[in-house]
């Protein structure tokens, strides 16, 4: 029997433990597919599932890892035939479903997709799913009727994997960006990436009553709370805001006022079960006319399985950022 390498999770009597194992390789059943991963990425729901503290796991135990990128080894889909370059993110992994963290990773065909042309494996990882959230959350914008006249686009929590793929994406699509921070030691590289200002979290406190001035075009959250109901009294009228993380709170507490008298809306980005065309087609935007300008100096980290534990512990703490890269080769 073939053997590979995993980090798996448990949660059982000795409460939750992670850790490398070695697993016998699967046979695909019928639609399956199974790849050989040869890189991965590391997301704030890796680390919140990989270290347990937060409810990402249905079912124990699971190999970790919402990203992955490989070629084909066997496949019992018509799509797909050994040798072919593939990624999966999102869907059921690391969620009900084995992920992306070993060396072989078996899953349904209809959650791949080919990888698009422009973009090898390793490039795709760094993007993950932080860069196919951010392209998310530009689509839903710009079909909403986000446009560069309405004025800056503000990006919250600009340091992280989402973040700092948001300020690169819309930089490239021509938009003035403001990235909050509260890292000022990033702020350069923050710059180096698009962003046109750098304002640290305070920035935003002093707005209180339901409507302040209006500031900002659009928005991309990543932090929701109290941070993301600040937001909302400064947008501009027909401005949008994506809101994508729950970092900082999962209640809103917030006047309807901006949303009914400036005709802001409220965007919802949850990139897990994106139907594949559409997926198909943000993948193709972000390996093309969406691509960050410069997406290798985007990488701050490169490891393997044996280091995703301590960088669990790390990213937890507010002291990672950018995107870190996992290779399996």
């Amino acid at each position: 029997m073939k053997r590979y390498s995993a980090f798996r999770i448990h949660r059982d009597d000795r409460g939750h433990h992670a850790g490398i194992e070695t697993l016998t390789q699967p046979e695909p059943a019928a639609g399956e597919v199974l790849i050989r991963v040869s890189h991965s990425s590391v997301n704030y729901k890796d680390a919140l599932a990989g270290t347990g503290q937060g409810k990402i796991l249905r079912t124990f135990p699971l190999v970790g890892g919402i990203d992955a990128a490989g070629r084909v080894e066997r496949s019992n889909h018509p799509d797909f035939q050994p040798g072919d370059a593939v990624i999966a993110t999102g869907w059921g992994m690391s969620f009900d479903h084995d992920g992306g963290y070993a060396e072989i990773l078996c899953v349904p065909g209809d959650w791949l997709l080919p990888l698009p042309d422009g973009l090898d494996a390793a490039s795709a990882m760094i993007l993950g799913t932080a860069g196919f959230t951010a392209a998310l959350a530009a689509h839903r914008m710009l079909t909403n009727g986000q446009r560069p006249e309405l004025g800056p686009i503000l990006i919250t929590g600009a340091s992280g994997g989402v973040g700092s793929m948001a300020i690169a994406l819309f930089a490239r699509l021509g938009y003035e960006v403001v990235a909050i921070s509260g890292k000022p030691a990033l702020h350069g590289w923050l710059r180096g990436l698009g962003a046109n200002r750098v304002l640290d979290r305070e920035a935003l406190a002093e707005a209180k009553r339901p409507l302040e001035k209006a500031q900002w075009g659009g928005a991309i959250d990543t932090v929701g709370g109290d941070l993301l109901a600040q937001i909302t009294r400064t947008m501009a009228p027909g401005g949008n805001i994506a809101a994508i993380g729950l970092a900082g709170g999962h209640e809103l507490h917030a006047s309807v006022m901006p949303f009914i008298l400036r005709g802001v809306s409220l965007l919802g980005c949850n990139s897990v079960d994106i139907p594949s065309p559409l997926r198909a087609e943000l993948w193709r935007h972000l390996a093309s006319d969406w691509r960050p300008a410069r997406l290798e100096t985007m990488v701050t980290e490169t490891i393997d399985l044996e280091g995703l534990s301590e960088v669990f512990a790390r990213m937890l703490a507010g002291r990672t950022h950018g995107r870190i890269l996992v290779r399996m080769e």
